[in-house]
C-alpha cells in the first residue's frame, strides 16, 4: 500500500493542477451556458435589426406554424418583412386567414412581396397583403376566382349496379355527393357559395390594388398574367426580385441599408427532417431531379385533395 504525503512537492504539485483544471472546466461549461442563452435570445428577439423573410411554398392551407411565425416576426427586432411567394393557391379560408396575418405584421412594419415562378389564386391573395408586390417578367401571378370542384360518380355506380341508400332532414343535406346527379337546387346553392368568396376575392383586389370597376373586370376572369402584363394590370407594381424589393424598402420605406436578411422558419418536425434527408440522398445518387418531379406531383395531388372552396390555378385547366 503506497503512502502519500499530503506535505510533499509532488502532492502539491499535483493538487495545484487539478484546482486549474477544475476551474477551466467551470469557465467553459459556464462560457458554454451564457453563449446558449445569447443563442436562446437572439432566436426569439430575431437576431437584432434585419429585413425578416418568409417562404410561402406550394398549396395554402393558412397552417397554424406559418400563422404563428409571422406574428411572432410582427413582435421581432426585424424591421421589416419579405414574403418571397411560390404558390398556386390553395383553400379560400386558408389564404384569407394568411392575408389576415400578414396585415397584421403590416400594421407596425412594412411588408414587400417578392413573387417567384408564380404567385396564383390564393398565392396572389397572400401577395396583396404586402405594400409592394414584386415579380419577375415571367411570373405567373393573378388567377382571381374561386372554385368548387367535386366527382360524379353516378353514371359509374349504375353501370355497376350499386345504388347508395340515404335518410337526410332535408333536400340540401349533404349535396352534392357524387352518388347521384346534382340537382339544380343544389347546384344552385354552391354556385351562390362560389359568388360569394368571388366577390370577396375581387373587393380585395379592387381595394388594394386600387382598381376600377373597368379595370377589375379585365382581369377577374380567372386567368393568369404573366409579371410584364401585370404591370400594365396593376396586379404587380416593379419587376425584379428580392434585390429590388430591398432596395425599394430602402427608398420609400426608411430601412436602413445594408441589413442583414434573414429567413424565418417554423419549427421543424420530424417528417420535414426525414423529407430533408431523403432530398439530400436523392441528390448524392444523381436523382435530384427525379425527387423534385416526385415533389411536384405530390403538391399537385394535395392541391385537388383539398376540401371545401379553393382558390388555387391548375396548368390542366387553363384556356
Amino acid at each position: 500500500m503506497t503512502m502519500f504525503d499530503p506535505n510533499s512537492a509532488d502532492f502539491i504539485v499535483d493538487r495545484r493542477q487539478l484546482r486549474r483544471k477544475l476551474t477551466f472546466w467551470r469557465l467553459a461549461a459556464l462560457a458554454i451556458v451564457g453563449l446558449a442563452a445569447i443563442g436562446f435570445a437572439a432566436r426569439f428577439s430575431g437576431h437584432g435589426p434585419h429585413i425578416a423573410r418568409i417562404d410561402i411554398r406550394g398549396v395554402i392551407t393558412g397552417d397554424e406554424k406559418t400563422l404563428k411565425l409571422l406574428d411572432d416576426i410582427r413582435d421581432s427586432n426585424a424591421t421589416a418583412l419579405l414574403v418571397s411567394i411560390e404558390s398556386p393557391g390553395g383553400t379560400t379560408t386558408g389564404a384569407e386567414r394568411l392575408y389576415d396575418e400578414i396585415r397584421h405584421v403590416a400594421e407596425k412594419k412594412p411588408v414587400v412581396a417578392v413573387v417567384g415562378t408564380m404567385a396564383a389564386s390564393g398565392g396572389y391573395v397572400a401577395a396583396l397583403a404586402a405594400d409592394q408586390i414584386v415579380a419577375r417578367g415571367n411570373s405567373l401571378v393573378g388567377s382571381i376566382g374561386v372554385l368548387f370542384q367535386y366527382p360524379n360518380l353516378s353514371k359509374l355506380l349504375d353501370t355497376l349496379g350499386v345504388k347508395v341508400e340515404e335518410v337526410k332532414s332535408s333536400p340540401l343535406k349533404a349535396s352534392p355527393n357524387g352518388f347521384e346527379p346534382t340537382s339544380e337546387a343544389a347546384r344552385a346553392a354552391l354556385a351562390a357559395l362560389v359568388g360569394d368568396s368571388f366577390d370577396w376575392f375581387k373587393g380585395l383586389v379592387k381595394t388594394r390594388r386600387q382598381l376600377s370597376d373597368a379595370e377589375l373586370a379585365q382581369i377577374a376572369d380567372g386567368r393568369v398574367f404573366t409579371g410584364r402584363q401585370g404591370i400594365g394590370l396593376k396586379l404587380v407594381d416593379e419587376l425584379g426580385g428580392e434585390r429590388e424589393a430591398i432596395a425599394w424598402l430602402e427608398t420609400h420605406k426608411g430601412i436602413a441599408k445594408g441589413l442583414p436578411v434573414r429567413t424565418w422558419r417554423p419549427n421543424r418536425r420530424l417528417d420535414s427532417l426525414s423529407f430533408g434527408v431523403l432530398a439530400a440522398l436523392a441528390d448524392s445518387l444523381g436523382l435530384g431531379p427525379v425527387f423534385a418531379l416526385l415533389q411536384r406531383s405530390s403538391d399537385q395531388a394535395s392541391a385537388h385533395l383539398l376540401d371545401g372552396l379553393v382558390s388555387v390555378w391548375q396548368a390542366s385547366s387553363m384556356d
